[in-house]
């Protein structure tokens, strides 16, 4: 049931003197919140959510394919929450599809047991904060045709790619061979992506521009070679920067660079990143593996990087 708070009380007083009304504004609006705990209501109230809504899940499981489209605002952002013990649980198809859905956030929940996870369409601005995205035939998390801004954070996100078909990303932005598909400015921040991940823990696709990977944990224990994926991270966008993470588990190098279209998988920057190559059995073994180094298509390793294990840090030159 949706429970509003009174938006403004008044107090009337007419003067003694000249009959004047005086209306005095004593209580302050709240934003509205609405109580999950069924399937069928969280189906009403993504359908009814308005901006500056909260819905709130109780713990339980809610199974079926659920589906966000109305927009909020910058300002006024709609809220989907819950703790880890509210389930989302899809059979097949998306979990959660955010289509359009702009400036909304999703927090504290779990989605499992369908072919994708989270899928953000067309929407900007989308949050994901604190989720567990687990048991999935395909992808984690996908941030698909020109999702600009958005950002996911200290999630957990492993156990994907189980149909078999050695795709299952953790994290994927934009779209293979669609340089239209412009999700730009993606942030994938301080997660735990692994293990057993069916595809890289992050794939960020060309006509992609400025994704941040800052400050996560990847295993790549699920790594199987399939598609390619035998790396943590594949890089095919352009102006990426790849900061402060810690890899460990992989079939073959820690992060790879690759341009796919000419012109994208440029300018890349590693900073800071901590790997563990020990037991990859791949033919090149590196940290950084970058295939894309040159005056029109740039890439940055520096020093602060560090590799333990295989058979060194990167295959260019590394800056102090």
């Amino acid at each position: 049931m949706r429970t509003r708070t009174l938006l403004t009380s008044l107090l009337a007083t007419t003067a003694a003197t000249g009959g004047l009304l005086l209306a005095t504004p004593v209580a302050a609006s709240a934003a509205p919140t609405v109580e999950v705990t069924t399937a069928a209501q969280l189906k009403t109230a993504l359908a009814d959510a308005r901006p500056g809504d909260t819905i709130h899940l109780a713990d339980g499981t809610y199974t079926g394919n659920f589906k966000a489209s109305v927009p909020a605002t910058s300002s006024a952002r709609i809220t989907l929450t819950g703790s880890p013990g509210a389930v989302l649980t899809a059979g097949g198809g998306y979990g959660l599809h955010l289509n359009g859905a702009s400036y909304w956030t999703v927090s504290g929940l779990t989605v499992t047991g369908g072919q994708k996870g989270i899928m953000i369409d067309a929407a900007k601005g989308v949050i994901v904060d604190g989720v567990t995205v687990h048991g999935l035939d395909m992808e984690g998390v996908h941030f698909r045709n020109s999702s600009t801004d958005g950002v996911i954070r200290n999630s957990k996100i492993y156990d994907t790619g189980n149909d078999g078909s050695g795709m299952g990303e953790g994290v994927y932005v934009g779209t293979a061979g669609n340089l239209s598909d412009k999700s730009d400015r993606v942030q994938i921040l301080d997660n735990t992506i692994g293990p057993d991940v069916g595809g890289e823990n992050v794939d960020v696709k060309e006509g992609t521009t400025g994704t941040q990977i800052i400050g996560n944990v990847f295993d790549g224990s699920g790594l199987t070679g399939a598609n390619y994926d035998d790396s943590w991270v594949d890089v095919k966008g352009n102006a990426v920067l790849v900061q402060d993470n810690t890899g460990r588990n992989t079939s073959n190098d820690g992060y790879q660079t690759h341009t796919q279209q000419s012109g994208w998988g440029c300018g890349t920057v590693f900073k800071g990143n901590k790997s563990t190559l020990t037991g990859a059995t791949g033919a090149t073994q590196l940290a950084i593996d970058v295939t894309n180094n040159s005056s029109g298509c740039k890439t940055t390793v520096y020093s602060s990087n560090t590799v333990t294990g295989g058979k060194g840090l990167t295959n260019i030159p590394v800056i102090s």
